[in-house]
Formats: C-alpha cells, sequence, structure tokens
C-alpha cells in the first residue's frame, strides 16, 4: 500500500466526522453562511441596489433579491468584464469561467477567491468519504488522470478567464501532481478529438485507477480505449460531483 492510500484512512474518518457534524446542525451551518454572504456582499454594487444592508431574515432576502437567469445578471457581469471592482462580490473575481448554453450565447461566471474551494473540496471530501466507508484507497496509489477542458488562460482587464474544468486543473493537489496526466501540452490541444486521441496514447500503456472529468468526455475516452484495445474499462466507482467522475 503507498504512502498516499495509508495517508488517506485518517484524512478520511476526520472528514467524516466532520460531514456527520455540520449534516446534523445543517439549519445552524445555513443561517451562518446566509450572513457571511449577507456580511461580504453587503458593500458591493448589488448589495447596495438590492438594500443587503436592511435584510435580517431569510424571507427579507428572498423579498429583495428575486430569481433570475442569466440575462437579469447580465449588466453585472459586463461590469465585471469591464475589469471594475465591488461589482458582486468584493473585489476583482479570481476568475471568469467562459461557457455556453442554449440561451444567451458565451456566459461568464465570477469565480471568487472564496468559491474557488468548493469546486476542489466537494471533490476532495467525495473521495475521503468513499475511502471511508469502503476502506478502498489503492487507487490513489496508481496513476491520475483529469479530462478537462484547456488549462490555458486568456485574460480580461487583469482577470483570467477560462472553461472552469481548465480552471480547476491549476488547483489539483501539489501530492497529485506527480501522479497526473496527460502532460499539460495535451491538455491544452482546442480540437477534441486530436486531444483525446493524445491522452489515450499517452495513458494506454498506464496503471490508471483515478479518472476525473465531465461524464461525456469520459465516456468518449473510454470508446478511444476500446477502439485502440478491443477491452471494455471496469469502472469501480463513479460518482458526478462538479462534473467528477473516478472509476
Amino acid at each position: 500500500m503507498g504512502f498516499l492510500s495509508v495517508l488517506s484512512r485518517p484524512l478520511a474518518a476526520w472528514t467524516a466526522r466532520e460531514t456527520r457534524y455540520w449534516s446534523r446542525n445543517a439549519v445552524l451551518f445555513q443561517q451562518r453562511i446566509f450572513q457571511q454572504l449577507l456580511f461580504s456582499g453587503k458593500g458591493t454594487l448589488f448589495g447596495k441596489d438590492h438594500w443587503l444592508t436592511s435584510v435580517k431574515t431569510y424571507v427579507q432576502f428572498r423579498e429583495q433579491v428575486p430569481v433570475r437567469d442569466y440575462e437579469g445578471l447580465k449588466n453585472y457581469i459586463e461590469k465585471i468584464k469591464a475589469g471594475e471592482e465591488n461589482i458582486m462580490w468584493p473585489g476583482k473575481p479570481l476568475y471568469l469561467s467562459k461557457t455556453s448554453g442554449t440561451t444567451s450565447g458565451v456566459k461568464y461566471i465570477p469565480i471568487t477567491r472564496a468559491s474557488i474551494p468548493n469546486h476542489i473540496n466537494s471533490t476532495r471530501n467525495a473521495l475521503l468519504s468513499y475511502i471511508h466507508e469502503t476502506g478502498n484507497s489503492r487507487f490513489l496509489d496508481g496513476k491520475l488522470i483529469f479530462i478537462s477542458g484547456s488549462p490555458a488562460l486568456e485574460t480580461m482587464n487583469g482577470i483570467p478567464v477560462g472553461r472552469l474544468s481548465g480552471i480547476v486543473n491549476h488547483h489539483v493537489p501539489a501530492y497529485l501532481r506527480r501522479t497526473q496526466m496527460p502532460t499539460y501540452a495535451t491538455n491544452c490541444i482546442d480540437d477534441w478529438e486530436t486531444k483525446v486521441e493524445a491522452i489515450a496514447n499517452e495513458t494506454l500503456h498506464e496503471n490508471m485507477s483515478f479518472i476525473s472529468g465531465i461524464p461525456p468526455w469520459v465516456q468518449m475516452y473510454f470508446d478511444k480505449l476500446h477502439e485502440k484495445t478491443g477491452k471494455k474499462s471496469k469502472i469501480f466507482f463513479l460518482i458526478s460531483i462538479s462534473s467528477f467522475t473516478v472509476v
């Protein structure tokens, strides 16, 4: 058993205790988070437009901050893209996640220093919870593959811009990077067909025990491996949290 798999056991037990604690006190933690968000947001343009300083309860918040789609928030997003500060959160966002959908064309989602840990810690905690429940940590001793969008980022008025999966790739913990695949150069390939071919060639003869990525991309990777080898991949563990898959 390798170093990471051994080290993960006590950390998994600690994470399980923490998860049980906050889940048994969910209302209390929700109220704390609500108050923290109000405190942080009240001095922003969005907070001032919605009188967050006067909000004391969730009912007041619901009345003063209506649910809306991207178009309803677009005027704030445009100010952020222009480099203005304190628009929807204090300061400037750490990143702008560029995404597309069926409406509104290309969308830009602010990713702040406060929010980026949610994208990392939820994945980590899901893995540790699995280890705690099953006792299986051996997959940490093999090679890791993170099938993501390109980690190469553009810049817009001082803010790095890219696909969310590419942004998250920059935050893979250092202790996992020594076994991470594919190479950075391969991950930066824009054309998907070329990219999946390169990923398959790099990983074909490796002991891949941990695979992460948007489920359709992972399926295409498996299909490519099957095409090259005639063998089917065996899935031991599949979870979908924040576009996260492990096999």
